[in-house]
């Protein structure tokens, strides 16, 4: 694919600009600190950008300060007596050698256990826990997808987990593929479920019009609140590089 990448200002802000070959401009304000991201078809001017970025303005400061006021956690060690999140839950990690195969068991309402044979590293430690993320997001979303798709009277996609770091799931309407994000198991099942509604709604509506937030309040009467909840809900710590 064709692709050009620059960087232009706006009221005093860095916009990274990226042409591609697309049909619609595409704005978007990334976590950590708001950066500003607009992807447009390769004959769109500068001045349009500026534009499109003009008029929204005032969202995007909104969405800024949302992500400077939002809690982040710190960089996890995965050590005894940090915390980790799981469906929208805080837990104390336990760090355990034992002499069967390494596993991440939820102890109680306040502790999950990682169980390692024999001593074991950072990396280590962290693989063994994402494995069991995985594992636990792809049991939960499973059926909700299989559900909604039937509810929406669309055929069940092809769908896979990833990590992303600026978005909570995409569509790829042609390939007819969703993929979630795998930070979505740290949040409450009703936020990946809004997130899975959200995606499989595309395959209705390609773009966020009016006809699609029809349809999102139509399926999901509370769809806001739950997108509310999955904004608020604390950052992972990342590099956030790009």
């Amino acid at each position: 694919m064709n692709i050009s990448q620059r960087n232009i200002t706006v009221s005093g802000m860095k916009i990274d600009v990226v042409r591609k070959d697309i049909k619609n401009l595409h704005l978007g304000v990334y976590p950590p600190h708001g950066r500003i991201r607009v992807a447009v078809p390769l004959t769109v001017s500068d001045d349009a950008v500026r534009l499109a970025v003009i008029t929204r303005l005032r969202w995007i400061k909104r969405q800024q300060t949302r992500f400077k006021c939002q809690d982040r956690q710190s960089k996890r060690d995965y050590v005894s007596g940090e915390s980790h999140y799981f469906l929208g839950k805080r837990y104390r990690l336990q760090i355990s050698e034992h002499n069967g195969r390494s596993k991440v068991a939820v102890r109680n309402a306040s502790r999950i256990d990682l169980l390692t044979r024999g001593r074991s590293s950072k990396v280590e430690r962290e693989r063994i826990f994402m494995t069991w993320y995985r594992k636990e997001l792809r049991l939960l979303a499973a059926p909700i997808i299989e559900a909604w798709a039937h509810k929406l009277d669309v055929p069940t996609p092809k769908w896979g987990i990833k990590r992303m770091k600026t978005k909570w799931g995409t569509c790829r309407i042609e390939a007819r593929r969703i993929w979630l994000n795998l930070e979505l198991i740290k949040k409450p099942a009703q936020c990946l479920e809004y997130i899975i509604v959200h995606e499989l709604i595309h395959f209705l509506e390609r773009h966020h019009n009016d006809h699609f937030v029809s349809l999102m309040d139509q399926h999901m009467p509370l769809w806001r609140h739950h997108r509310s909840v999955l904004n608020s809900a604390p950052l992972a710590h990342d590099d956030w590089q790009y």
